[in-house]
C-alpha cells in the first residue's frame, strides 16, 4: 500500500494581517459647471422655481428653497393637483420637495428625480393614495 502525501506550496498565499491600506485624499463629487435646472412636466427648464407641475397629478407652489445646485435641492411649499379637489386650490397641503440625481448636460445640469413629502400625509384625501409622490422621474430637455 502506497500513501502519497501532497503538501501545497504556500508562497504568496499569506494574507496581510493589517488589512487593506489606502493612501491619498478621499474622492470628492465632481462640481457642476454652469447653471442648474429642473424640467417641469412640459419639459420647460426652470431655475429655483416658485412653482412647478412635476407630473400631470403633482403640482408644487409657493416654494422656498433651502438648498439648490448641490447633489440635492430642498424646498418647502404647497402641494396640490387634480386629486385634491376644489378645496385644494384655496388651501393646498404643506409639503417638502427634494430634488436629486443631478446630471451634467453640456454647460448646465438638471435634477432627474423629485420626492414630495406632505407635512401631514394623514390629511390628504383618499384619492392621493393613487398618486406617486416618491421617486418622480423628471425629464431633461434636449440641449
Amino acid at each position: 500500500m502506497l500513501i502519497v502525501l501532497v503538501v501545497p506550496a504556500l508562497g504568496g498565499c499569506v494574507a496581510e494581517p493589517r488589512g487593506l491600506h489606502v493612501e491619498g485624499p478621499a474622492l470628492q463629487p465632481s462640481r457642476v459647471a454652469g447653471p442648474v435646472y429642473i424640467a417641469d412636466a412640459a419639459g420647460v427648464a426652470l431655475q429655483q422655481p416658485t412653482s412647478a407641475q412635476l407630473t400631470e397629478y403633482v403640482v408644487v407652489s409657493q416654494l422656498s428653497w433651502r438648498d439648490w445646485g448641490g447633489p440635492t435641492a430642498r424646498a418647502t411649499g404647497k402641494l396640490g393637483g387634480p386629486w385634491c379637489g376644489r378645496g385644494c386650490a384655496d388651501d393646498p397641503y404643506d409639503a417638502t420637495l427634494t430634488l436629486s440625481g443631478l446630471e451634467q448636460q453640456e454647460r448646465m445640469a438638471y435634477y432627474r428625480r423629485a420626492t414630495v413629502e406632505p407635512k401631514k400625509p394623514e390629511d390628504l384625501p383618499a384619492a392621493a393614495v393613487n398618486v406617486q409622490f416618491q421617486g418622480i422621474r423628471l425629464s431633461i430637455p434636449d440641449v
